[in-house]
């Protein structure tokens, strides 16, 4: 092990780089290798740093080692010398067979032998006359990006700090030194007036680099253009994409069948409630459809049936509807189990597949070596197929396994194996079921998808993704790869989840102080909101993590505009009012639903001789600072249009004060109090429930952060019930799910547990950011 990392650290990669490159055998294995003929090229020569680090992409991005010792004679003798070189050979080999390749095409594509002189780098002068009227208008204002994005174009070949420093000597030299007006900080957008307020900040370079789509709707944003995925039958155009003989005519078979429609899908695995990262995978595949005037499948991954429930089955399809989307079709990978076994006999009659014996713990890892039944003959692959197929064997005894290596170097995936266990849809029709790997690029394949838009972990399946369909003669989709979406201070795995309900932590998955899309809607969160805050996270390339209150502000954006207002108490404190005559009508009071839009409608709540404030808008003893009700100051009633002064305090036997008598006047004939509160009269009587987060640290599931493990990690207090609170009877008639402003109190939605007897209420978010509340 030893001589393997100073091998390894003697051209160029750190100490750590080196140790977690030896963990991967396949990948250390290829990597001795190319460094072993690098010095058979060399002699005594030793591999510098440069030669060295290219050396290590190549094996990482290289699946053809009989195309290595190739391209480890063009680095090591100089002719390919940049990332940017060795990308494109790389492209160039994927997209061309060896035995048909032109040495000289091969390397004008790379720019072998391509010299950029300084005389031609100073051309960028060129590029900086053509936006002259707007660098003048704008200055250092201006969007460098863009001069940079056509200077690279015009020189891809040179080297890209040299570029760089003639962009910022030649923009220097055409502007002059930076003033005090370029330097002042340039004022914020008002962006009140966006409808709706879905915008990404930024879209990464997995599209293109940066696009500028601050004030775009989302769907502006997703449209073809801005994203630059290639256009329907143009998947060959796709950075990566393996080009067959047979491609053009399968792409124009496929362009017949769908006359050229953008189709996207959706393929949750049909074990486990969606969750926040699920919301922004369904905006991103939906949104991309809709945005491109194509369609969306929402397809069910449901190979598993050990782990598959209907419940799973309904809430994934409730929770897509629920975010404002409707599937084009829903389908299930079972829907294909005869044509997907169809297709893996016909995988072993090409010889790209085997029947293997060895058990779970020996496939565990990257298979070095090869499996010993690797090149067992045809013939005896398709009985072993057979009689695994009739259930002559039993679970864990056999697999059948693919010829290929992927990106990761994990070796022969398995693509079908035994489980005898009914399925929810076929029953005991099968007892061999297919894995991911197999299925997911082949069920994409039979529906026609154009955009097999997935996240980032995918992208060690890409080259299964497009070899199966290639060693099959099938149209092979394109697989795009983008970050997922992570909260702090939660955990989102089904497993975890599974041990918070076992414990009694949480309730069941819809729990609202999860973060399932079911725990979200029932604690009030609308749907908009959480489609807003995937739009403003961005379709980056790299994992997203957020703070829980970046996610709470896109929440209260929609709720301070569509929850009407109510009046609660949560800890109540009788009120006798008594210069109200006893035999008097009840009063009653008008309060808007919207107080900054009062077209939006008002209800009505009566106002008597008895009300009900809330017990900390009453100190007995004045204290500095403080704005509401003491027996020396009065405080205002909000909507009532009174006044209110302490004239005896009341307190029970403990000596805790339980009731204020109080006199009223008219707000118009006494000095202006420094507070209003809220109140209510002849309440009704609810249950509320308060909520914080979950988890004490930001990251639950961090040994070094909890080295006890998430369940250690619960807070105490994440669940508060008040079962004695009061709220005006506006409310009354809410429906589950129904929002609510309760004024100076916090923004609430009615709980499912409500009953004609007593309502519920869930505390969505409070009214403003409280970094300590989830």
């Amino acid at each position: 092990m030893a001589d393997a990392v100073s091998i390894f650290m003697s051209v160029g990669l750190s100490e750590q780089k080196a140790k977690e490159t030896l963990k991967n055998e396949a990948l250390s294995s290829t990597f001795k290798k190319a460094i072993e003929q690098a010095q058979g090229l060399l002699g005594s020569a030793s591999i510098d740093k440069t030669a060295g680090t290219l050396l290590y992409n190549m094996v990482t991005r290289l699946k053809d080692y009989n195309r290595l010792s190739f391209l480890t004679k063009y680095i090591v003798t100089r002719k390919i010398t940049s990332e940017l070189q060795l990308s494109a050979a790389l492209d160039f080999i994927k997209s061309h067979p060896q035995e048909n390749m032109d040495r000289l095409e091969f390397e004008a594509a790379c720019g072998v032998g391509v010299m950029v002189t300084p005389e031609q780098i100073e051309d960028v002068e060129l590029i900086i006359r053509k936006h002259k009227d707007q660098l003048l208008a704008e200055r250092y204002r201006f969007n460098m990006g863009i001069l940079m994005g056509e200077a690279r174009t015009a020189l891809k070949w040179a080297d890209g700090k040299m570029v760089k420093n003639e962009v910022d000597m030649q923009v220097l030299h055409f502007l002059g030194p930076k003033t005090e007006a370029d330097l002042e900080k340039k004022p914020k957008r008002d962006r009140s007036n966006l409808e709706p307020k879905l915008f990404l900040h930024k879209i990464y370079f997995l599209f293109v680099g940066e696009a500028n789509t601050e004030g775009k709707s989302l769907m502006e944003q997703l449209r073809g253009e801005a994203l630059k995925f290639h256009k329907p039958g143009e998947n060959y155009k796709t950075e990566g994409y393996v080009v067959t003989s047979n491609t053009m005519n399968l792409l124009k078979k496929h362009l017949e069948e769908t006359g050229g429609q953008v189709r996207s899908r959706f393929p949750p695995e049909p074990n486990g409630i969606l969750h926040i990262g699920h919301a922004k995978a369904i905006n991103f595949n939906f949104g991309f459809a809709k945005a491109n005037n194509g369609i969306c499948f929402l397809r069910y991954d449901d190979t598993n049936p050990e782990k598959e429930e209907e419940k799973y089955f309904t809430a994934i399809k409730e929770m897509v509807e629920w975010l404002g989307y409707k599937p084009f079709s829903v389908t299930h990978a079972s829907d294909h189990f005869q044509l997907l076994y169809d297709l893996a006999v016909d995988l072993i009659c090409r010889g790209h597949a085997y029947m293997c014996h060895q058990r779970g713990e020996e496939l565990k890892g990257h298979n070095i070596p090869p499996s010993p039944w690797r090149e067992r003959p045809v013939e005896e692959s398709l009985l072993l197929f057979d009689r695994m197929r009739k259930g002559m064997f039993a679970e864990g005894e056999v697999t059948l396994r693919m010829k290929m290596v992927m990106e990761d170097g994990k070796m022969d995936p398995v693509a079908y194996r035994i489980k005898y266990t009914p399925h929810h849809r076929t029953g005991d029709t099968w007892c061999i079921y297919p894995t991911y790997d197999y299925t997911h690029c082949l069920c994409d394949s039979i529906e026609n998808i154009t955009h097999s838009l997935c996240t980032k972990e995918f992208q060690s399946r890409r080259s299964s993704y497009f070899w199966l369909c290639n060693a099959l003669d099938l149209y092979c989709p394109v697989q795009w790869e983008y970050g997922r979406l992570n909260l702090t201070y939660t955990v989102v795995s089904k497993r975890k989840i599974i041990k918070l309900v076992e414990t009694g932590i949480v309730r069941d998955w819809d729990d609202p102080r999860l973060f399932t899309l079911t725990a979200l809607r029932r604690r009030g969160f609308p749907s908009q909101a959480i489609n807003n805050f995937c739009a403003r996270v961005g379709v980056t390339v790299a994992q997203t993590t957020m703070e829980p209150h970046l996610l709470e502000s896109c929440v209260r954006e929609v709720l301070n505009d569509t929850a009407p207002r109510a009046m609660a108490i949560l800890e109540p404190l009788k009120v006798t009012i008594t210069n109200l005559p006893t035999n008097a009508q009840v009063n009653t009071c008008r309060i808007p639903d919207f107080p900054a839009n009062e077209a939006k409608g008002s209800h009505v709540v009566p106002f008597s001789k008895t009300i009900f404030i809330e017990q900390s808008d009453f100190r007995e003893v004045m204290e500095k600072g403080y704005k509401r009700l003491t027996p020396d100051q009065p405080v205002g009633l909000r909507h009532a249009g009174y006044v209110i002064s302490v004239q005896r305090v009341i307190k029970d036997g403990c000596g805790k004060v339980c009731e204020l008598e109080v006199t009223c006047a008219s707000s118009d004939s006494v000095e202006k109090p420094k507070a209003f509160i809220h109140w209510v009269s002849d309440p009704l009587r609810c249950e509320v429930r308060l909520y914080e987060r979950l988890f004490l640290h930001k990251n639950p599931e961090d040994p070094a952060e909890v080295p006890a493990g998430f369940l250690s990690d619960i807070n105490p207090n994440s669940l508060t019930g008040i079962e004695c609170a009061l709220v005006d009877h506006s409310v009354g008639k809410a429906k589950v799910f129904d929002k609510f402003q309760f004024e100076r109190v916090g923004y609430f939605s009615l709980d499912p547990d409500s009953t004609s007897e007593k309502l519920v209420f869930n505390r969505t978010v409070t009214l403003k950011e409280d970094p300590g509340k989830m």
